[in-house]
């Protein structure tokens, strides 16, 4: 894609029992439990100048239909002015619609992307600017289920089908790096960004503020923002150093 898109740092909160965890590489098994009230962390994020958050609701992911709306509802309150863009079971219109009725700004659709793309076509269609396709890939093949399930569709494939439908971004996450702070694999997202015309956010395994302005570098391939998450919760990025950088443009020094 030609032309830079606006740049978004994008805190992440991932909702598992109601409460805010990270998980490694998808593995539910694998969950670090950050907040209590995720309600917190949003509040956080937006008072250090967020302009977006990515809200996972992973208990719906497995279940296939939301779990955790009390506590995506407590987050809308608790970050006034902050889009919140939700994934996790939105697997019909009727969910789709419920969750933006919450306040959501941007609903996540992931599974049904591969297996129902007709919905999200209609989806996008009944909620223009407000639906994205999230991709999860392994080893460049996309991933649903919550990332348990494996397809033989490639990343770029499944993006290309949604080209024309008036979906505002794509969500890339390599799961591999996903909670591993081992760093993005933005050659894969650069990639998918120069063959689709449609902006794509950066996601899984940011370490630190150079990867941000790595991927902020990108930004006229198409690169709209990137999704931190367990970076934020340990201390390894500091949002407001983040979104400054990103905003300058600055290499690490």
């Amino acid at each position: 894609m030609s032309g830079a898109a606006p740049f978004d740092v994008i805190p992440a909160i991932d909702l598992l029992g109601g409460r805010a965890v990270r998980l490694a590489q998808g593995r539910y098994e694998d969950a670090t439990v950050y907040d209590a009230r995720p309600e917190r962390s949003a509040r956080r994020f937006a008072a250090a100048g967020a302009r977006r958050l990515h809200v996972v609701d992973l208990d719906g992911a497995k279940a296939g239909a939301p779990v955790n709306l009390a506590a995506v509802e407590a987050i809308v309150a608790a970050s006034p002015g902050v889009a919140v863009q939700l994934g996790g079971g939105l697997r019909t219109l009727e969910a789709v619609e419920r969750v933006l009725a919450l306040g959501v700004a941007r609903a996540i659709l992931g599974t049904v992307a591969l297996r129902e793309p007709a919905l999200v076509r209609e989806a996008a269609a009944r909620c223009p600017g407000r639906i994205v396709v999230g991709i999860d890939a392994r080893d460049g093949r996309v991933a649903v289920e919550g990332w348990l399930e494996a397809s033989e569709v490639a990343v770029s494939e499944l993006a290309r089908a949604f080209e024309d439908a008036g979906v505002a971004a794509v969500v890339h996450t390599d799961i591999a790096r996903d909670g591993m702070l081992s760093g993005p694999n933005l050659d894969a997202s650069v990639a998918l960004a120069r063959e689709v015309s449609i902006p794509v956010i950066v996601s899984g395994g940011v370490s630190g503020v150079d990867d941000i302005v790595r991927a902020a570098g990108h930004a006229s391939d198409g690169i709209s923002g990137v999704i931190v998450g367990r970076a934020l919760y340990t201390g390894d990025v500091d949002l407001e150093a983040a979104l400054t950088r990103a905003a300058s443009g600055r290499a690490a020094c």
